[in-house]
């Protein structure tokens, strides 16, 4: 009895919803072309196709001993600008003690001083975060976790600012997102949650997912809405067919 029961339920469930066909594409959650802002000979290489990286580690870098040269000439000028400026504020405090019993003119003196070596720090750190600017211009980092999926530098290329040119490509390590494409007329039908079911060229394996994303206009092309669905571990560029599970509609 039980049993019927549930083949019952199952039954009113599949008559009370609708399966949408739609096809998709799959596509990586974050993938980035990564270029030189800089111009300059490629001095080292890190990484290679399919490696796999972290966030902020470094991929490759130009000749920049020169660059770096100059940041430690600016770290030193910082040094010597907060050790003037010390003492500077020494004398100034000393004076201002005693301010009301000296020269109005030699008070002043201290405190010009006193001003200057402020400015003179506060140059200083403009000109270390510069010199840092273009330290970090000579070096390309990984912008999120990822692998390199793409690469065409190697060491003693010359690369231009002037003329962007991708380097490497990156994508994520294995978060997917599937990119599918249902007829417009469901616009006011298919929501986000809804569950999807589909398969993947070459996998005859049926997934399921849910939708996490609708985009906001139709395709005035193919008269196609698109949606998400997140998944992982899937070869980017792969294609598949599916159906969007959603409340009949009378």
């Amino acid at each position: 009895m039980k049993k019927i029961i549930l083949v019952t339920l199952a039954l009113i469930a599949s008559l009370s919803a609708q399966e949408i066909y739609a096809t998709f594409n799959i596509e990586a959650d974050k993938s980035a072309n990564l270029a030189f802002y800089s111009s300059g000979i490629i001095d080292k290489v890190y990484v290679d196709v399919a490696s796999s990286v972290k966030k902020g580690e470094k991929l490759v870098e130009l000749q920049n001993d020169d660059l770096k040269a100059a940041l430690q000439i600016a770290k030193a000028s910082l040094a010597e600008a907060q050790v003037t400026l010390k003492f500077a504020k020494k004398d100034y405090d000393r004076q201002l003690l005693i301010k009301d019993l000296i020269d109005e003119a030699k008070f002043d003196q201290y405190e010009l001083v006193y001003e200057r070596a402020k400015v003179a720090v506060a140059s200083a750190k403009a000109n270390l975060a510069y010199q840092q600017s273009l330290l970090d211009r000579s070096i390309v980092l990984a912008p999120f976790d990822g692998v390199i999926f793409e690469k065409s530098v190697e060491v003693g290329d010359v690369v231009s600012g002037m003329m962007l040119r991708t380097i490497f490509k990156i994508q994520s390590l294995s978060k997917r997102k599937l990119v599918f494409e249902f007829d417009q007329k469901y616009w006011k039908t298919v929501k986000v949650g809804n569950v999807v079911k589909y398969t993947v060229n070459g996998d005859d394996k049926t997934y399921s997912g849910k939708i996490s994303k609708l985009y906001p206009h139709a395709n005035s092309d193919n008269r196609k809405i698109k949606a998400e669905v997140i998944a992982n571990g899937f070869v980017v560029g792969l294609f598949g067919e599916g159906y969007i599970v959603v409340p009949d509609v009378k």
